[in-house]
């Protein structure tokens, strides 16, 4: 399973170093042998048209902005070039979510009726919790998390392996049970948003901290298995390496905008 990040951070963000480097953070999305993404936050200013037009899927963990951000402008490009619609895979409450506060003719035109209803841009195609959906080459299993909205993670697999993607969460329980479960598990894709020090927010905004990534990561019971550290707010990379380096779990990879790893 080859997985480019598109983006990886939980924010926007634009630094300039002493000597004058730019470096930009983008927000989450993750293309999946070339088909699939998981997560919308950055598609279209990372791909170009030729490799837009061979997406099929795009798997949807909740409707916070930086998670869907990136469906507007897909829509744009490819409108009238596709084959098929792309399918948006979520929950049905994160569907509908999706259609009221963002595909609704006011804030976006609603693309899962352009050009037609019978051959729209978007089409959305609704998951149920804990069941397996086959998706091309893939299949995909839902699992939700604890967010302050509807959220899921995804258990990814192909024939190579599998892999389980996080989604924005904070102590959990469920995601990793039925992780634990997967055998030919190869690698994790977990967020951490908050160095330690900023506890609270994490609590109040229902994310990870590396000391509760270290926690949540152990329940999986598999310490072996490469770990990629993605949704870090850029403001505080430098002290979330820092912390996460100091953790010592074997196999970790803070993950970059661009990179592409093979599970």
């Amino acid at each position: 399973m080859r997985i480019k990040a598109l983006g990886c951070y939980g924010a926007e963000f634009v630094t300039t170093d002493a000597e004058g480097k730019t470096t930009i953070y983008n927000t989450s999305g993750f293309l999946i042998n070339r088909s699939v993404i998981i997560d919308a936050g950055t598609i279209s200013t990372s791909l170009n048209l030729s490799e837009l037009v061979h997406l099929r899927h795009v798997l949807l963990s909740h409707i916070h902005f930086d998670h869907i951000k990136g469906l507007p402008f897909l829509a744009d490009t490819v409108f009238g070039k596709l084959p098929v619609p792309i399918e948006i895979h979520s929950l049905d409450e994160i569907l509908t979510g999706l259609h009221e506060h963002l595909l609704n003719d006011t804030v976006w035109p609603d693309f899962t009726k352009l050009p037609n209803a019978d051959q729209p841009t978007f089409r959305l195609s609704e998951l149920k919790e804990e069941s397996s959906r086959t998706l091309g080459d893939l299949k995909v299993i839902p699992v939700r998390v604890n967010h302050i909205v509807p959220t899921v993670g995804f258990i990814v697999e192909d024939p190579t392996g599998a892999v389980l993607y996080s989604g924005d969460t904070h102590e959990t329980k469920r995601i990793w049970e039925v992780a634990s479960k997967i055998t030919r598990l190869k690698a994790a894709i977990i967020e951490t948003s908050f160095p330690n020090d900023l506890h609270g927010l994490a609590v109040k905004s229902g994310h990870l901290t590396p000391r509760l990534l270290a926690q949540e990561f152990a329940k999986i019971g598999r310490p072996d298995i490469p770990l990629y550290v993605y949704h870090m707010k850029p403001q505080y990379v430098e002290l979330l390496t820092a912390e996460i380096k100091a953790l010592k779990i074997p196999n970790v990879r803070l993950l970059r905008d661009g990179q592409t790893f093979t599970v």
